[in-house]
């Protein structure tokens, strides 16, 4: 009798067992990634509401570049980059007589320009972002509705001759909701001025150029790329989009991080850590939703769409035409900054870029996004590397 209980048990498992493998799991298109190459990053923070990716890309990439030379980890004052350069921004913007761009956002050469001229500091020099107005986190929902009709209003003064008085009220209103920038401060038991204290880092802020890949330029030269946030006009190498892709590639094999500036708009840019140029017409077709369809459904909806695809997502091949029409005809925008750090594939063999972002410990990666290939090269508009990651120097016509 026990022997043929046994017996029976034995066949009702190995029925089990067969029919699970008949039947394929439900997820078994989920996105499953493989860590290719990845470099040091310090830790994910979060911008919360302020327009200062760019900051927060910026500073992490710098946080990298020493992590990467010194072993140290720094934490870096987003705040102290932010008050410096949005005086800037204003300056320039009256003496343009209001027809720049003044808003939260910026670029990587930004905080470039606020290192070299102004240094830097650690967080811990400057108030806790958010913290003046009662908040955890930065929030500048009061603080620019005060701003921005503040500096509208010089531009928009009915005086012969400006006074300087402006800036002073500007910088009241910088330094009440992002902290006082300090003149000097204590850190590890050393003082330092924010300029020292840049050059204590071990940085040289001339190692950085920016890289691009648009055919209104000729190739190989250098250019100012015609984007609303890149109001200091820095110039960026133009090169074929291939060659961009393999900079970085080489940048990310030799140990280097890369800030992107890019477009994070698309369909494809998910909130749950995803990116994928989606090939949106196969896309609608493998959901069951027309394109009329697909237009009416909210990002988070078309993210849950194409994270039931996984691995399955059909993706579009990227081209140089493509690029150039798709930033000609404003589909292509510039709207975010991040930190390539490393490379990835997933169960399919498709490639991707491991990616920082600033928006906290969000998504199904605690604030990484894996961004296709594709992705990058059909929604860059710039990248910032430290030119010793190059395999060979950059020449500009």
């Amino acid at each position: 009798m026990k022997r043929t209980i046994i017996l029976l048990t034995i066949l009702a498992m190995a029925g089990i067992n067969a029919n699970a493998q008949d039947k394929k799991p439900a997820d078994e298109q989920a996105l499953r990634f493989t860590t290719i190459k990845e470099n040091a990053i310090t830790p994910v923070k979060n911008q919360n509401r302020s327009g200062t990716c760019w900051a927060y890309a910026s500073m992490g990439y710098f946080e990298s570049e020493i992590l990467r030379k010194t072993g140290k980890t720094y934490d870096l004052s987003e705040m102290f980059v932010a008050n410096k350069d949005y005086m800037d921004c204003a300056v320039y913007h009256v003496r343009m007589q209001g027809s720049s761009r003044f808003s939260e956002g910026g670029s990587m050469t930004d905080a470039l320009e606020v290192a070299r001229n102004y240094g830097l500091c650690p967080e811990t020099a400057m108030a806790a972002p958010g913290s003046l107005t009662g908040d955890s986190l930065a929030n500048f929902t009061e603080f620019f509705s005060l701003l921005e009709p503040y500096v509208a209003s010089v531009v928009k003064s009915s005086e012969k001759k400006i006074s300087p008085q402006w800036k002073q009220g500007m910088q009241g209103i910088l330094d009440a909701y992002l902290g006082e920038c300090p003149k000097s401060f204590v850190y590890e038991g050393k003082t330092y001025t924010p300029q020292t204290f840049a050059q204590s880092l071990g940085l040289d802020f001339d190692d950085y150029i920016s890289v691009t890949s648009f055919t209104h330029h000729p190739f190989h030269t250098r250019f100012a790329i015609e984007a609303p946030y890149k109001w200091r006009h820095s110039l960026s190498y133009n090169v074929p989009m291939d060659e961009m892709m393999r900079i970085i590639d080489d940048a990310l094999e030799a140990g280097y991080t890369v800030a992107w500036g890019g477009d994070v708009s698309e369909d494809g840019f998910t909130r749950t850590g995803i990116a994928l140029a989606c090939d949106l017409k196969r896309v609608q077709d493998l959901t069951g939703s027309d394109a009329a369809r697909w237009l009416r459904l909210t990002s988070t909806e078309k993210g849950s769409q194409l994270k039931k695809l996984g691995a399955g997502v059909p993706e579009i091949t990227p081209t140089q035409e493509r690029r150039q029409e798709r930033f000609d005809s404003h589909e292509m925008t510039y709207d975010h900054v991040m930190l390539i750090y490393g490379t990835a594939r997933d169960q399919n063999g498709r490639e991707y870029y491991m990616v920082k972002n600033s928006w906290g410990q969000t998504g199904d990666h605690a604030g990484i996004w894996y961004m296709s290939k594709n992705y990058i090269a059909d929604n860059t508009i710039y990248v910032v590397i430290n030119k010793h990651a190059l395999r060979q120097p950059l020449q500009a016509r």
